[in-house]
């Protein structure tokens, strides 16, 4: 992204993506909390302190262009379009939900704001991302296909046939791996034998691109090439994506694992801290528009869980609706 020339949509372009931020941070806190207090179904994987990635990315794309998503999946919801109050339904296992209360946290789906789909499957979107691109190519639909993925998932032997596949046929997708630094409790320099995963690209025959994933301009800007790229045949991109998650594995994690001071060293590089910065610092957004932006997203996801809890729950009786072709929606 280049904030040189044309100030102005670049400041209204920051904003919107302080806003997509804000809100992914808001909604995922209570979704933290609700986990807790056990008006959710299950637990939960937050994506807090990863929210640049998918403000940044999603941000690059048109309408029409999909992704596919992880078990970590809110921030990338969010960041399409998708409903808020339809997607607490979902996790919150009503019928009101995007996917009527059958798919909870893990595999939310919702192709009318181009997501393709989450995956419990730790790469399993990968392929599926490939799949789509190809689709897309055969049919001359212009889209672009994002596949996010971890560090975890950067070694399991889908991605790599995935990611030679796609660069062999030229595909319009981009790899997007959020390098949160753990594969669930395994830290990235026990697995990963390469300092960023965006070295593996070369091998690919692919463009690759090592971002810090909590600077939304240099995401932006990666993605904006990965998309140019994507539409003009040149085949797909590979962007590691470093940053930490600020919460555990899951909720209720004890993170035992984690060294000393590595919260608070982040922490001091929290995405949306930066972002308000560059907004203060080179676009003079006063702290009262940035507060403003923040009381407006606390209330929007409050006022989403406040709708969804009234709604019915879903119940066994109906868990085989809508499986057959041809029932009614």
């Amino acid at each position: 992204m280049n904030i040189g020339h044309n100030a102005a949509p670049a400041r209204e372009q920051l904003t919107a993506q302080y806003r997509t931020m804000i809100l992914i941070r808001r909604f995922e806190e209570q979704a933290a909390r609700f986990v807790n207090e056990q008006k959710m179904p299950g637990s939960t994987h937050t994506c807090i302190g990863q929210e640049a990635i998918a403000a940044g990315i999603c941000g690059a794309l048109q309408p029409g262009d999909q992704v596919l998503t992880t078990h970590r999946p809110h921030g990338h919801f969010i960041a399409m379009g998708v409903d808020l109050k339809a997607m607490t339904a979902e996790l919150m296992l009503k019928q009101t939900g995007i996917n009527r209360g059958r798919c909870g946290s893990m595999h939310l789906v919702d192709p009318d704001h181009g997501v393709l789909g989450a995956n419990g499957v730790v790469g399993g979107g990968v392929p599926l991302a490939v799949g789509a691109a190809y689709a897309a190519q055969v049919r001359g639909s212009g889209q672009v296909i994002v596949a996010f993925f971890g560090d975890g998932a950067s070694s399991q032997g889908g991605c790599h046939e995935a990611m030679n596949l796609a660069s062999l046929w030229k595909l319009p997708v981009i790899f997007v791996c959020e390098n949160n630094g753990y594969a669930e409790m395994t830290p990235s320099t026990s697995h990963i034998s390469v300092s960023n995963i965006a070295l593996r690209a070369p091998g690919y025959g692919m463009a690759g691109a090592h971002v810090d994933g909590n600077d939304v301009l240099a995401v932006s800007q990666a993605a904006a090439e990965a998309v140019r790229r994507a539409r003009a045949g040149e085949g797909p991109t590979l962007i590691d994506c470093e940053t930490l998650r600020m919460r555990g594995h899951f909720e209720g994690d004890p993170e035992r694992y984690r060294p000393e001071g590595q919260k608070s060293e982040w922490l001091a590089r929290d995405p949306i801290a930066r972002l308000a910065g560059v907004l203060a610092e080179r676009f003079a957004v006063a702290a009262d528009e940035l507060d403003a932006i923040d009381r407006e997203a606390t209330a929007a996801v409050a006022e989403a869980a406040r709708l969804a809890d009234a709604d019915p729950a879903a119940t066994g009786r109906d868990i085989l609706d809508f499986v057959y072709a041809g029932e009614a929606a």
